[in-house]
C-alpha cells in the first residue's frame, strides 16, 4: 500500500487524484504546519525540504509531484504513454512544459513576496507572472484543441490532465478585479479538460475527502 503525505488543496492532490484513478490502495498522512511536521527529522528524512507531496512506495519514498506522477504512470502502465510508445516524446514535452512554465507561476502569483526581488512591487510582479502564464496556457490550449495529443484532452484522463486541472483550480481563485485574474473562456479546450476531470469518480472521491465541493476545477469554491 502507498502512503501519501499531504495537505488539503496542495500539490499532493494531483498524486491523490492519480492514485484514485489507478484504483491503487493508499492511506494519507497529514503534514501539519501547525504541529511542526514539515520540520521534523522524521518527515525531513522522507522529503528533505519538508514539502508535500511525499509518497512512500515499496521501492522507497518518492518526492516532487511530477516525478511521482510519472513514476506511478509507468509503474501501473496507465495515464501516460508507455516509454516505447510513439507519442511518448510529445507527451513528455508538454508534461514538462506544464511543470516548468505553468506550475512555478502559480507559486509566484500566490507568494509574490518570495520571488519579486527588491525594487519591484508585488502588483507589478504578479501582473508580469500572469502575462507569462497566459502565453503558456494559450499554447497548451492550442495543443488540446488540435486533438494531436490524446493525453491532453477532455476525452481521456492522464497524469497531465489531472495535473493541469489542479493548476487551473488554483488560477481560478483570483477574481476579475485582481491583476492575477485569468479568463479561461479564452482557452475553451483547457476549460473542457477541467470540467471533464472533475466529473470523474476519482475526482469526486477526492473532492469529498477534502470537502472541496462538486466543481473543484471549473468553478472552485474559495
Amino acid at each position: 500500500m502507498y502512503v501519501l503525505h499531504t495537505r488539503d488543496d496542495s500539490a499532493a492532490m494531483a498524486v491523490r487524484l492519480v492514485l484514485e484513478e489507478l484504483g491503487q490502495p493508499y492511506e494519507t498522512r497529514l503534514v501539519s504546519k501547525e504541529a511542526g511536521d514539515p520540520d521534523s527529522p522524521a518527515y525531513r528524512a522522507l522529503q528533505p525540504l519538508g514539502l508535500v507531496p511525499a509518497l512512500e512506495t515499496p521501492d522507497g519514498t518518492m518526492f516532487e509531484t511530477a516525478a511521482i506522477l510519472l513514476w506511478l504512470a509507468d509503474r501501473h502502465k496507465a495515464l501516460a504513454p508507455a516509454p516505447d510508445a510513439a507519442d511518448r516524446g510529445q507527451f513528455l514535452k508538454w508534461f514538462f512544459f506544464t511543470v516548468s512554465h505553468v506550475h512555478p507561476i502559480v507559486l509566484q502569483m500566490f507568494y509574490p513576496e518570495r520571488y519579486k526581488g527588491e525594487g519591484n512591487s508585488e502588483e507589478a510582479f504578479t501582473a508580469q507572472a500572469a502575462a507569462r502564464v497566459r502565453v503558456a496556457l494559450g499554447l497548451l490550449n492550442d495543443v488540446a484543441a488540435s486533438g494531436s495529443l490524446r493525453w491532453l484532452s477532455a476525452s481521456e484522463p492522464s497524469i497531465l490532465t489531472y495535473y493541469l486541472a489542479l493548476l487551473i483550480r488554483w488560477f481560478k481563485s483570483f477574481d476579475a478585479s485582481d491583476v492575477r485574474h485569468l479568463d479561461f473562456t479564452k482557452w475553451p479546450a483547457l476549460e473542457s479538460i477541467a470540467v471533464a476531470m472533475e466529473t470523474r469518480p476519482a475526482a469526486i472521491r477526492c473532492a469529498k475527502a477534502e470537502n472541496l465541493g462538486p466543481t473543484i476545477f471549473s468553478n472552485p469554491a474559495y
